[in-house]
């Protein structure tokens, strides 16, 4: 009776002990997906948004730095004084550039979504000190759907008898964010000029065949 009793006791210890350990389990992934993950989720939000930027921009800036040429792309129709009657411009051109950004930004996000980026648990904190510290977290990233563009023309003075046109890009695009079992989608949207140009004489904006 006294080794049955004594057997019982330790086997009471040791579920007592038990049930501690998975009390504390439990405890530390509800902090570790609640407040941690949920944090960190909101900095990697952040940093794959700006690097997704950054990757559009510069091949954008690239190949409309190669193949961009505003003089054969926008074409100043006159009348027989040298007014200026109409900007024709080459939709097929522009198209074609607009569809090379889309598929490059594509690839280029998905090519950086796989390898990723790591952020300490200490960046967190926004502390200068101890950003850097603690456990990295892996952070991968998908591109969602295709790279929308949109052109957006605009003419300003520039003084007398002189306008300034400037010719921008618009990207337009979602991603979706990974960090262990959590995941975000995010939008992405920015504008960047493409082109511009001085161009003498008053532009009349109502005869501005820009392909729309």
């Amino acid at each position: 009776m006294k080794y049955y009793t004594k057997k019982t006791s330790t086997n009471k210890r040791i579920l007592v002990f038990l049930s501690i350990i998975i009390s504390l389990l439990i405890l530390f992934i509800y902090m570790l997906d609640k407040i941690i993950l949920s944090t960190l989720m909101v900095v990697a939000d952040g940093e794959m948004r700006t690097r997704a930027i950054e990757v559009i921009d510069r091949n954008i800036l690239d190949l409309y730095d190669k193949e961009f040429n505003y003089d054969d792309i926008m074409k100043i129709e006159k009348d027989g004084q040298g007014n200026i009657t109409m900007i024709r411009a080459d939709t097929i051109k522009l198209n074609s550039l607009a569809a090379k950004v889309s598929l490059e930004s594509q690839n280029k996000l998905r090519d950086m979504g796989a390898v990723g980026i790591k952020i300490p648990i200490g960046y967190i904190s926004k502390n200068v000190i101890l950003s850097n510290l603690g456990p990295s977290v892996k952070v991968r990233m998908q591109p969602i759907g295709s790279v929308k563009t949109n052109y957006i023309s605009e003419f300003e003075s520039a003084g007398i008898n002189q306008t300034r046109h400037k010719i921008y890009l618009e990207v337009e695009t979602s991603i979706k964010v990974i960090i262990a079992t959590k995941s975000d989608e995010v939008q992405i949207k920015n504008t960047i000029p493409v082109a511009e140009t001085i161009i003498v004489g008053k532009v009349p904006t109502t005869n501005l065949d820009f392909g729309k």
